[in-house]
């Protein structure tokens, strides 16, 4: 008897159940449906729009690509010439990294070949380990300096294309900031006191 009860559960319940399936996978269909009509809906190819940088005293293009060729050739034209000695001052002292870096590369290096081949060299007190060590310590430094070299490069072509951009930028006399103290009481025992900076236009 209980069987019966439960097997009539089940063939009154399955319609049911078998109609919410039914709607939701109309449901998902129609929403996807929808998406990819929305997507068609589209234009196939929109312009970009190139940036417009007619309004600014200097062209951000033309700072970057003069900085490219000739590092420090964007701050001149930039009016910024100030900033070309420190770009060369630089680099110089990063060059002359690399090259002390490099020749005590070289000088451990042939101290090592030295220690394979049983020939005398310049560090008898070093050992195979000692020496495959300050071989691996001054190439890094060397290979770092590199790095650094690379890195001073995007930083004049960064710093050409930024100072071009705030070219338009107002600074006249009319702006200024100001550092006050302050004081501030929020009850009778409680007091603050602090520094404000204020900027008035």
């Amino acid at each position: 008897m209980k069987t019966l009860n439960f097997h009539k559960s089940l063939t009154f319940k399955a319609p049911w159940n078998f109609m919410g399936l039914l709607v939701l996978c109309l449901f998902l269909n129609y929403s996807t449906f929808a998406q990819q009509a929305e997507v068609e809906k589209r234009p196939a190819s929109e312009k970009k729009v190139k940036p417009d940088y007619s309004n600014l005293p200097k062209d951000p293009r033309k700072a970057t690509l003069l900085s490219a060729i000739l590092p420090g050739a964007g701050q001149v034209y930039n009016n910024k010439a100030w900033k070309v000695p420190l770009i060369y001052a630089g680099i110089m002292t990063d060059v002359y990294f690399i090259k002390f870096n490099n020749r005590r590369y070289q000088v451990f290096r042939q101290a090592l070949f030295d220690f394979d081949d049983g020939i005398s060299n310049d560090f008898p007190n070093l050992n195979r380990e000692a020496l495959v060590r300050n071989v691996d310590y001054w190439r890094r430094n060397r290979d770092l300096c590199y790095l650094l070299i690379a890195g001073i490069y995007a930083l004049n072509l960064i710093d050409a294309n930024v100072d071009a951009h705030l070219s338009g930028f107002d600074v006249s006399d009319d702006l200024a900031l100001g550092i006050e103290p302050h004081f501030e009481r929020f009850s009778a025992n409680n007091n603050s006191m602090g520094v404000s900076l204020k900027l008035k236009f």
